[in-house]
């Protein structure tokens, strides 16, 4: 079994498979002029995504709401905890505006944590939701969304607003939780998951983890079970990275044949699609994805 993860181990040089080019494009500058002038922030900023550069450059971002301060302390996390500020009223109507300037065809929308509302922020999802489907009919919608702190009727707001995609990250595996992410419980994520399901049976569900926090190979199949028994159709596997010394240490880099192996196993054990690769992260190529999700289900019936 695996040492437990500790935040003492040095910095790990990172493999030859690890490497992403600079934010240098004009439209990844255009994209980012645009969350500005909207007042909106976006995950791929807070959390230090490493694919920010070629997906800002293809004008797509996902969307983080209801603010940029977590009520919580994921300790692979890089956005930052604290007292949050007051929910923005405006920004439901930004986000449908800064869609529609961008013309996407599929947008994902993410948040911190806010266990200090009354509903989580389902609300506020909600209204992002509707909102969208004003300014941007056209555009199918992803919604990332944390657990609510399993607020009564709070899964029920959100999808009753109708997005396309349901998405709840697992983040690791069960054993690591109290390291990795002590503000959650695994199997209420599972039940989350499954309960989107039950809410709306023609949902696309979602989840993604990340490896090489100390996780075992047959930790991580057993995760897909728990995934498939909950209905789950999607599966993101990606590399974990340390955002800062401060921050959970990698336990070791997981090479691309391991990851082709979770993907096989994944697709085995009955997920409609699976994105499974070093750089995987939960809205990376999301719009592509969401596309081949749709085929593979229409191609199952």
């Amino acid at each position: 079994m695996s040492e437990p993860v500790t935040l003492d181990k040095p910095r790990t040089r990172k493999p030859e498979w690890i490497r992403v080019k600079a934010p240098v494009s004009p439209e990844y500058h255009e994209t980012r002029k645009l969350m500005r002038r909207l007042n909106l922030n976006t995950v791929c900023e807070e959390a230090a995504c490493p694919n920010i550069g070629e997906c800002w450059a293809q004008g797509h971002a996902t969307v983080m709401i209801l603010g940029s301060i977590c009520t919580r302390a994921c300790r692979f996390c890089n956005v930052a905890t604290g007292k949050p500020n007051a929910v923005d009223p405006l920004e439901p109507e930004n986000v449908a505006i800064a869609v529609a300037e961008l013309a996407l065809s599929h947008v994902v929308i993410t948040s911190v944590n806010r266990d200090d509302l009354d509903d989580g922020g389902a609300g506020h999802f909600a209204k992002v939701i509707t909102s969208l489907r004003h300014h941007a009919p056209d555009t199918t919608i992803e919604v990332l969304t944390p657990d609510f702190l399993n607020k009564d009727g709070a899964l029920e707001i959100v999808i009753a607003a109708g997005p396309d995609v349901f998405n709840h990250n697992l983040e690791t595996v069960p054993r690591l939780y109290h390291d990795v992410r002590p503000g959650a419980r695994y199997y209420q994520s599972i039940r989350l998951l499954d309960r989107a399901k039950e809410l709306d049976p023609n949902i696309f569900t979602k989840s993604g983890i990340m490896v090489g926090l100390g996780e075992t190979r047959d930790e991580v199949l057993q995760l897909m079970e728990d995934l498939r028994t909950a209905n789950v159709d999607f599966l993101t596997i990606g590399q974990y990275l340390q955002p800062t010394p401060k921050h959970i240490a990698i336990d070791r880099f997981v090479t691309p044949d391991e990851f082709k192996s979770y993907e096989r196993n994944a697709r085995g054990k009955g997920f409609l699609m699976v994105s499974a690769t070093p750089m995987t992260r939960s809205s990376y190529h999301a719009g592509r994805d969401f596309e081949q999700l749709r085929a593979a289900r229409a191609q199952a019936l």
